[in-house]
């Protein structure tokens, strides 16, 4: 049964009530002070956790102007990972299926052919071992697979299975393909695996995992060589967050002053703002200046954090993550936009990643083309799911785990993205 028309203008009236506690203005005018009083630096626990690269500034193009400018990068290349999300079948087995791809721009279709793919397996049967040592190639040699088992947990079975191979996937195809990339690697998503350091927030048992067992850490391991060899290479690196659900800033504010925001992409969303006469400026593009970051899994691998005891041949500080944030008018959408500190260091590379990445987000209105690229190619779409499920069953000679959502819905949901 759906909402008749009276439930929702009683619902909007009630909503209607909270909002006359809520004033926007209010949060925008605070928005502003924690700006101008609060960010250069932000401390917590007497240490600065946040502070600007360069001269703390809100910057603004004019979108048409941004969209002709000629990129400082005459190549780039993106690179996404995606994956079934985690499927439990009754023989016991929670199992994820990965694949990478890295896209090109100019597009090169041999490279955008290739693909890592990875089956993680988790299982309680302690007399079950399927891991495999080695990469196995078919396709031509095109697309390299392999099949981990992951650390056995009581609880959180699923998410670990997902990070591992998605993350997996990822770093690995990354680090196969990095000889080909001459000028810009995007990576779609943060510079390093979000979800599997959020694990030391989660809960104890991830969080021992993630220091004591060697596969999570292995694959940590793959993103610090990955930086490591492109600041050898003088190639920059960066990464491009779409959908941020961080609230590391905001809960540093909280202990300051009021911070009614819901995350942090929501307080640069009202610094970012232009209104005249209270009307969205569309035609422009606005973005802070570069920041460093020692904030919540930031902190992990920045000068503040042990750096999870990982082999690391650079200076501490050089990856500490660095980001600026654009806000799109046009969709009212923030995006934070991260690289190594090795990297943006200085100031005329730090010039160069903020006009192109302006330039791509005006003509795409969007993520850069590599990113949407290789999205496109790295993503399983719901008939690929269903397909790889049904023939994982006829393999398992066993079927999925079934619940009650997939009888109401049809298909199995997605898990949490943000892990």
């Amino acid at each position: 049964m759906t909402l008749d028309p009276v439930h929702v203008d009683g619902i909007a009236r009630l909503a209607g009530r909270l909002s006359d506690g809520v004033p926007d203005t209010d949060h925008r005018d605070l928005a502003e002070t924690v700006w101008a009083e609060f960010l250069d630096p932000l401390y917590a626990d007497g240490e600065p956790v946040l502070e600007p690269l360069g001269e703390q500034r809100r910057r603004v193009v004019n979108l048409e102007d941004a969209a002709l400018q000629e990129s400082a990068f005459p190549t780039q290349h993106g690179l996404d990972s995606g994956t079934i999300n985690p499927t439990t079948f009754k023989n016991g087995l929670v199992l994820d299926v990965a694949q990478a791809a890295m896209s090109a721009v100019p597009s090169d279709l041999d490279l955008h052919r290739g693909r890592t793919v990875v089956v993680s397996t988790h299982t309680n049967d302690a007399t079950v071992d399927v891991e495999e040592d080695e990469w196995l190639a078919y396709d031509e040699g095109y697309t390299r697979q392999r099949i981990i088992q992951v650390p056995r947990v009581d609880r959180y079975a699923q998410t670990v299975v997902h990070a591992l191979a998605l993350y997996l996937a990822e770093s690995h195809h990354a680090q196969l393909q990095a000889d080909v990339v001459e000028d810009l690697l995007i990576l779609d998503g943060p510079i390093y695996p979000t979800g599997l350091l959020k694990w030391t927030d989660r809960h104890p048992e991830l969080a021992d995992l993630l220091h004591d067992h060697e596969r999570p850490r292995s694959v940590i391991q793959n993103y610090v060589d990955l930086v490591e060899t492109f600041v050898e290479r003088n190639v920059p690196l960066i990464g491009f967050v779409k959908n941020s659900a961080s609230n590391a800033i905001i809960r540093v504010l909280r202990s300051k002053t009021n911070a009614p925001w819901v995350n942090d992409a929501a307080l640069f969303s009202q610094i970012l703002e232009r209104r005249e006469d209270g009307d969205l400026d569309t035609d422009v593009l606005t973005c802070t200046n570069w920041f460093r970051s020692r904030l919540g899994t930031d902190r992990l691998l920045s000068t503040q954090g042990d750096g999870l005891g990982l082999d690391r041949s650079l200076a501490p500080e050089a990856y500490e993550v660095t980001f600026f944030v654009v806000y799109d008018p046009r969709t009212e959408i923030t995006y934070r936009v991260e690289a190594p500190h090795a990297i943006t260091k200085d100031e005329t590379v730090r010039e160069k990643l903020t006009r192109h990445v302006l330039g791509e987000i005006a003509a795409e209105r969007g993520p850069p083309l590599p990113v949407a690229k290789a999205d496109e190619l790295a993503r399983i779409d719901r008939e690929g799911k269903e397909m790889l499920r049904r023939a994982i069953e006829q393999q398992f000679d066993s079927e999925r785990q079934r619940s009650y959502d997939d009888e109401r819905w049809g298909v199995s949901l997605d898990v949490d993205g943000g892990l």
